[in-house]
């Protein structure tokens, strides 16, 4: 087995699909990916916000306005049963104020948000800094994982990605690493490059 193969293998599962995501170019997917960024966005352990995702998922908190319509303390309460301490409060209200900020400027449907930034990988980037809690770490977590659905996305490998890349003898230019995997396989390799790092 070759090393990226191994390395696909061991940790080539995406946040999204540890998160229960089944990413798609559909509204709700790409918002339900928007959330774990925002979750993401701090200093928390991923698995944690994995967690928190999952319990504002199955609370049926999945689409903006959903959310925009929870209360701050429903927010709260679900944040800590996933033990999402210490910056429950903050995220919840961050979780709240994105939520409408998707529903007023890009009408519930991060598609739109595409559009604007007429699909352009920088633009996509500056976009959702504008949504609370995600800054350009939060930003890169996005497209990374979106690169999946997202084709002008690709190659897409941040800063941890490539840095994890050359730690393991492998190119650290995007395109080199890309060139290791079929394009469906390049948001599972950035997050796998991701996790080895982690681990």
């Amino acid at each position: 087995m070759t090393a990226v193969a191994d390395l696909l293998d061991r940790h080539g599962t995406t946040y999204a699909e540890q998160a229960g995501i089944r990413l798609r170019d559909t509204p709700a997917p790409l918002y339900r990916l928007l959330v774990l960024t925002q979750l993401c966005a701090i200093r928390i352990r991923a698995d944690t916000a994995v967690a928190a995702a999952r319990e504002l998922f199955a609370a049926k908190l999945r689409t903006p306005r959903a959310m925009a319509d929870s209360t701050w303390q429903q927010r709260v309460d679900l944040l800590g049963r996933a033990h999402y301490v210490r910056y429950d409060e903050s995220t919840a209200t961050a979780l709240g104020e994105g939520a409408e900020l998707v529903r007023r400027r890009w009408r519930g449907d991060l598609r739109r948000l595409r559009e604007e930034a007429g699909r352009d990988p920088a633009a996509i980037g500056r976009l959702l800094r504008e949504v609370p809690r995600i800054g350009p770490v939060g930003a890169d977590v996005f497209r990374r994982e979106a690169q999946l659905v997202w084709p002008e996305l690709r190659p897409f490998f941040d800063r941890r990605a490539l840095t994890a890349a050359a730690g393991l003898g492998l190119p650290r230019s995007p395109d080199a690493l890309a060139a290791l995997v079929p394009g469906d396989d390049l948001a599972r390799l950035a997050a796998a490059l991701v996790r080895s790092a982690l681990s």
